[in-house]
């Protein structure tokens, strides 16, 4: 890892002030400020306020400077504003290095790796910026406001897993989510378009990734449900989530890790029942790592029931019990049945049908590339 190019790292420690460049000029004319302040109509201690900087220098100060001192108007506004910005920009640094320890709350090196964090050293010099850069991320002026949304949203998880604890990790996670949610044009939820959807999108499970995936988020936006597949981040113990960003905005975000292609369409109808069975609990947030197995909650166990359901029909179980274990049987029944073959494997070994190891070719492992910042 590399340090930022000197280009973007340089913060210079002080500001100047147009008062600067007002001083200047006066100095070449050889005044004093009481001869400025007449020639300008203005106060001995408005001058003075003016080249300490102590005072904003208006659109009527930049006309007077104009005519006596020279430079156009555009000049000493551009040099007013500069300034500050400036000192803006240093209160802010100062206010972000009383505020480094916040960073530890946080996988900053897995958010530089997905490019939301500039990459850095993590040094004393270097988290200030860092701390201001996270701000940004998460669209708060302060640690304060992100505990006012995003700290106090643990209230609102669901969670499949006891150490689903982190919850700095999961909100930096949900942020990813809702940053690719905000880039999308999208319907107003509507159920009836929704369950459509999942009717043609369970037929999507034949095609490789790069076919089905601009149909499966052409459907899913239609229907008014926000599609996002993020990266996985270690410590969030994440690798899906159904929520409401809005009462008629929902979204499904999935990460592709350790999933092959049972798992990425298990977990995918998983989050999709959340939404219709769940919708009233417009605040919840579903946490689901589905290789954790084990929750207690009603509402898991509903998505799993219906996810199973709705890929393979009790009926179509019912015939599945009866197929050889062999590659060809097993191969025929999906494509009478209308899925992946591999969906059928997963299936089969869940249900003690197939051994783990048998048939694991029928897989597909995803690899889907998407864009986190």
């Amino acid at each position: 890892m590399t340090d930022r190019p000197q280009a973007e790292v340089f913060a210079p420690d002080w500001v100047s002030p147009p008062g600067d460049t007002i001083a200047d000029l006066m100095a070449e004319r050889g005044w004093a400020q009481q001869e400025l302040a007449e020639r300008l109509g203005f106060s001995l201690k408005h001058v003075n306020q003016l080249i300490k900087g102590k005072v904003p220098l208006s659109e009527e100060a930049a006309i007077r400077l104009h005519n006596v001192l020279g430079g156009s108007v555009g000049f000493w506004l551009s040099r007013e504003a500069q300034y500050r910005e400036r000192a803006a920009l240093q209160d802010a640094a100062s206010r972000n290095a009383a505020m480094v320890s916040w960073l530890e709350r946080f996988p900053v090196r897995d958010l530089m790796r997905l490019g939301v964090l500039s990459p850095c050293r993590l040094n004393a010099e270097a988290k200030p910026a860092l701390v201001g850069e996270l701000l940004a991320f998460f669209g708060v002026a302060s640690p304060e406001q992100w505990e006012r949304h995003y700290g106090q949203m643990e209230l609102a998880f669901r969670r499949t897993r006891a150490d689903q604890a982190d919850v700095g990790a999961v909100s930096a996670w949900l942020r990813l989510g809702e940053r690719a949610a905000e880039r999308l044009d999208g319907a107003r939820y509507d159920e009836a378009k929704f369950r459509r959807a999942l009717e043609s999108i369970r037929a999507l499970t034949r095609l490789q990734p790069d076919e089905f995936e601009p149909r499966l988020r052409g459907l899913l936006q239609d229907a008014g449900v926000a599609f996002a597949l993020v990266p996985a981040l270690p410590r969030a113990h994440v690798s899906g989530v159904a929520r409401w960003l809005g009462p008629n905005r929902p979204l499904i975000q999935l990460s592709l890790y350790g999933k092959t292609n049972d798992k990425f369409w298990f977990s995918f109808f998983h989050e999709a029942a959340h939404i219709l069975l769940h919708g009233k609990q417009k605040r919840a947030v579903f946490l689901d790592d589905l290789n954790k197995t084990g929750s207690e909650s009603p509402e898991e166990r509903e998505a799993d029931l219906w996810a199973r359901d709705w890929l393979i029909s009790p009926e179509q179980a019912g015939v599945m019990a009866q197929i050889p274990r062999t590659r060809a049987a097993v191969t025929a029944f999906a494509q009478r049945i209308g899925v992946h073959a591999g969906i059928v494997v997963g299936r089969m070994q869940h249900d003690g049908l197939l051994e783990v190891s048998w048939l694991n070719d029928l897989k597909v492992s995803f690899r889907i590339a998407d864009h986190p910042r």
